[in-house]
């Protein structure tokens, strides 16, 4: 797995969790991903998972995941377990990537397996690049350049779809106002990073490069 990777080659993915913090004992009760090659949804992973616990009202009515769907979900460790395979060979990308790489990493050290790909938050170089949004919450976003959408938010398979676009939207951006027809993965990375006033001289040095 490399950065270099072109950045249309990724799998975006979302939890859905029972809290913020894995450290403080919150499991994820949904994953969803998108798999897109050169642009292209190739394939999609989406799975409901038992933490072994009742889940809050609040995640309840947050989510729309109840404890009664929960009940006949498999365990997290075997549904972490295939998408360790889903993922493999590729960089991810996640909407409040911080957030979602807490919790892969926590999942995936309980049953003793890793990943290779690089992670970029969307959010970060949503931030850079859409400075006049009003936020940059992912609904926010999606309303903000008029992708369309189901409305359907909070649960992991429509919120990686809804970051999905909003990232080709993001490359398409890149390409029709800076002229970058193919960043790769690691300038992606660099620019999420970024100080907000340095983005375009820092645009403007990827354009021949």
């Amino acid at each position: 797995m490399t950065t270099q990777q072109a950045a249309n080659t990724v799998i975006v993915l979302d939890f859905e969790t029972t809290g913020l913090s894995p450290n403080m004992g919150d499991r994820a009760i949904e994953i969803g991903a998108v798999k897109m090659d050169n642009g292209i949804v190739i394939d999609r992973f989406q799975q409901l998972m038992n933490p072994g616990f009742r889940v809050s009202s609040f995640i309840e009515g947050y989510t729309g995941i109840t404890n009664q769907m929960l009940q006949t979900a498999p365990g997290c460790d075997e549904v972490m377990d295939q998408f360790a395979d889903f993922i493999a060979g590729y960089n991810l990308v996640a909407h409040n990537a911080s957030f979602d790489q807490r919790f892969l990493d926590a999942e995936l050290q309980q049953i003793g397996r890793k990943y290779d790909g690089k992670f970029t938050c969307s959010m970060l170089i949503a931030r850079r690049l859409y400075q006049q949004a009003p936020n940059h919450k992912l609904g926010t976003l999606v309303d903000y350049k008029n992708i369309d959408n189901d409305g359907v938010f909070h649960r992991a398979l429509a919120d990686s779809e809804m970051t999905a676009k909003l990232w080709l939207n993001i490359l398409e951006d890149l390409n029709s106002d800076y002229q970058i027809s193919m960043p790769t993965f690691l300038m992606m990375q660099k620019l999420s990073k970024t100080a907000k006033a340095s983005v375009p001289s820092f645009l403007r040095k990827q354009i021949n490069r």
